[in-house]
């Protein structure tokens, strides 16, 4: 496996120069990472392309969005629970193509050969054709998104709190979360704890307390995956902590001032965007079949049409679980599944020349749903059990801690989740990049003297 033009790897230079089996997997999400480690006693070169150097737990990505978490306790560097599988080498680069009649994928350094080729580049969102809303309505897939949140967030306080003009101070104090799944839930319940318990004794002009936070769904009910009862009570609790359900509301227009839904335009300087995701555009230089959302359409097997040597798995992929109707969700644990499925099924045909494993077609099992509202709120659905309450809260807890990667993380996460908990406080209130404050009448300390300043102070 060699880079047309010239490996800049060692890594993979490496594992160009040898004459074994070479097996590529892309991503290295929970996918990635739970393939190449079912990799680990196979007699093959196995290397893991990502453009980013670390694995990102992304079920808690919310948190470092609301200032909860630092992004150091919800990722670790890709090499890391890596490092003592011999076998594997890690690449820094960007995969472009798939040229699957030669076996290369296409990098921006060159090109890579394979002899098996996994699949895992996750997924992004999707704006159902308003990509112009990208800017005014960020998502929430990556460190970069979270802290660009945390930091629009943050600002609008800040912006709030030196704001002459009531009807700018009230859209600075204005939240819009469209879509209600998990990560929308999650990410409006936590904004209003942030205003109505973390901040209202730091500021002087403004009582935080009184910010509007709006949850909007286009669908009949929040947490459409969940059951009827615990989507009920999830909408509860967080009309009990404060936040607005809207429910058969869509989003016609996002502009810089607000968001329109239908006739209603609502004043916002802050749209958070949970609305909808679409698999990485590497699954449309395959060729081969997608859905709606461009994922791709595999078989049982997880491979593509006519070429049984490559997998598709996480986000990327559309299928259903053998015996059931209903398509694999794009949940970690559904990752998982796949990338130990299909490191399975290569590592057989590897040793033995054949896979027992690909004879079964994969099959999910689901170990439950979970979704936290606010502090001791939460949703839980295991098997035909439904909790909620402070046990869901517990259960939900537990879970992510046992899923997070590294001893390391863990240990800070479940310390940092006991000490806010105990104190009500969220520590991790860093504002990186853009600080200007968007301001139309400048009011208080380090305004006054100034009265010839832009409208846009910093």
């Amino acid at each position: 496996m060699a880079f047309a033009q010239g490996a800049q790897s060692s890594s993979l230079s490496a594992v160009g120069t040898s004459r074994k089996k070479h097996v590529v997997i892309v991503g290295g999400g929970f996918g990635g990472l739970e393939a190449a480690k079912a990799l680990r006693s196979s007699d093959a070169d196995v290397v893991v392309i990502d453009r980013q150097n670390h694995h990102v737990f992304q079920p808690l990505l919310y948190q470092v969005a609301t200032a909860s978490l630092s992004p150091s306790d919800i990722s670790v560097a890709t090499r890391a629970p890596l490092r003592r599988q011999k076998n594997c080498g890690v690449v820094l680069d960007e995969v472009q193509g798939v040229d699957l009649e030669r076996r290369r994928i296409l990098v921006a350094s060159g090109s890579v050969e394979y002899d098996y080729l996994v699949l895992a580049a996750g997924a992004t969102h999707a704006y159902f054709g308003r990509d112009d809303w990208a800017k005014l309505a960020p998502g929430l897939k990556t460190l970069a998104d979270a802290t660009d949140i945390r930091r629009r967030l943050l600002l609008a306080f800040e912006a709030a709190e030196h704001e002459g003009d009531a009807d700018a101070r009230r859209a600075a104090l204005t939240f819009v979360v469209v879509g209600a799944g998990p990560t929308g839930v999650e990410l409006a319940g936590a904004i209003q704890e942030i205003a109505s318990h973390t901040l209202p004794e730091e500021y002087r002009n403004i009582d935080t307390s009184t910010a509007r936070v709006i949850l909007v769904e286009g669908g009949e009910r929040i947490l459409a995956a969940f059951p009827p009862a615990s989507s009920a009570q999830a909408q509860r609790d967080l009309e009990d902590l404060g936040v607005e359900v809207l429910l058969g509301q869509r989003v016609t227009d996002i502009q810089e001032d607000g968001v329109r839904l239908g006739d209603e335009f609502i004043g916002a300087y802050n749209v958070f965007w949970a609305a909808g995701v679409q698999a990485s555009p590497l699954a449309k230089t395959l060729g081969v079949p997608t859905d709606r959302a461009g994922r791709v359409c595999v078989g049982p097997d997880l491979s593509i049409p006519g070429h049984p040597e490559v997998f598709v798995i996480g986000d990327m992929a559309s299928v259903r679980s053998a015996g059931s109707d209903r398509p694999v969700p794009g949940v970690a644990q559904g990752a998982i599944q796949m990338g130990r499925y299909a490191g399975k099924v290569i590592s057989e045909e590897l040793i033995r020349g054949s896979s027992p494993a690909r004879s079964r077609p994969f099959t999910y099992v689901d170990k439950g749903s979970m979704a936290i509202i606010g502090r001791n709120r939460a949703v839980a659905v295991v098997g035909s059990q439904q909790f909620s309450g402070f046990f869901a809260w517990l259960l939900w807890a537990v879970v992510h801690i046992l899923f997070l990667v590294g001893f390391r993380n863990r240990f800070r996460v479940l310390v940092g989740w006991a000490f806010n908990w105990f104190v009500g406080s969220r520590d991790s209130r860093l504002i990186v990049g853009d600080r200007q404050l968007r301001v139309i009448e400048p009011q208080g300390p380090g305004f006054e003297a100034n009265e010839e300043a832009p409208a846009e102070q910093t």
